[in-house]
């Protein structure tokens, strides 16, 4: 019997079950991950967050395997971001606003498939958001929607410069979700 523990990973996919476009079950969701052998398999909510085990050293790239499988099993396409254990607890650390919500389904943290696409973003820092404010990690962008999202020109803002490159959650989903990851 082998010691060696798994990853621990998270998979945000991007647009599942909002409005009425890319619907899928969360049980159909956990099929389709456990079938390319990843383990101890929990969802989240209904909107495509998926935490799982994959095997010690895997080096292919789960991302792109989740989202044939998916396109494959489930008929449906999303672009999925995946983030190690260490990777996610890096997000929540550098999250340099988390104090300006006082409502944390305000507080939105759109997940960057590439790090590299937070050059996108870096300029906005020089812009005057308020009430709403903007912060940007390594992995992530994070913005405080003090006047509402539907209302927020930032959040607007950051839905068209990033496109499918990133997946949005709020702070309340993304700490439930690091709570199913952590050991």
């Amino acid at each position: 019997m082998s010691s060696v523990k798994p990853d621990r990973r998270a998979a945000f996919l991007r647009g599942i079950n909002v409005g009425r476009a890319k619907r899928i079950a969360m049980a159909d969701l956990r099929n389709v991950v456990s079938s390319l052998g990843y383990g101890n398999v929990q969802t989240l909510l209904n909107s495509g967050n998926v935490v799982f085990d994959v095997p010690k050293g895997t080096k292919h790239d789960v991302a792109a395997r989740l989202e044939k499988a998916i396109a494959g099993s489930l008929g449906v396409s999303s672009r999925v971001t995946v983030l190690t254990a260490d990777e996610l607890s890096t997000v929540i650390a550098e999250n340099t606003i988390a104090e300006l919500a006082s409502d944390a389904s305000r507080l939105l943290v759109s997940l960057l498939r590439e790090p590299g696409d937070r050059a996108k973003v870096l300029p906005l820092l020089k812009e005057v958001w308020e009430p709403d404010a903007l912060a940007v990690g390594s992995r992530a962008v994070y913005a405080w929607c003090g006047g509402g999202i539907l209302e927020s020109r930032l959040a607007s803002t950051l839905g068209r410069l990033l496109g499918d490159g990133a997946t949005t959650r709020n702070w309340a989903t993304l700490l439930k979700v690091q709570a199913l990851v952590l050991p």
